[in-house]
């Protein structure tokens, strides 16, 4: 069974965890969805690179997501979410996905 690359993952908790969030009105449900999104993607960044390198992109998949919310106040919601999900699938793709 094909793998499926944590970059993909973890943009994925990051739009779905927005999305949920903001359409059912309950932000602790998203969380759950960017919780669960994140240790899954954490899961394969260990396997693929290391320790190391999960952890660096686990404290940037949570930099990330904290930063949304300035940024949206500067380009608005959707765009904000967008960017940082393509920073961290970029760079998990960069650092793990790769060498896959």
């Amino acid at each position: 069974m094909a793998r499926v690359p944590s970059a993909a993952v973890a943009a994925a908790g990051l739009v779905g965890g927005y999305a949920v969030a903001r359409y059912t009105k309950r932000r602790p449900l998203g969380g759950a969805v960017l919780a669960a999104a994140g240790a899954v993607a954490a899961k394969g960044w260990r396997e693929r690179a290391g320790t190391p390198t999960a952890a660096a992109l686990t404290g940037l998949y949570t930099v990330a997501f904290g930063a949304s919310h300035p940024l949206a106040k500067r380009i608005g919601a959707w765009p904000s979410v967008f960017a940082v999900a393509g920073t961290v699938a970029a760079a998990s793709y960069v650092l793990a996905d790769r060498r896959a």
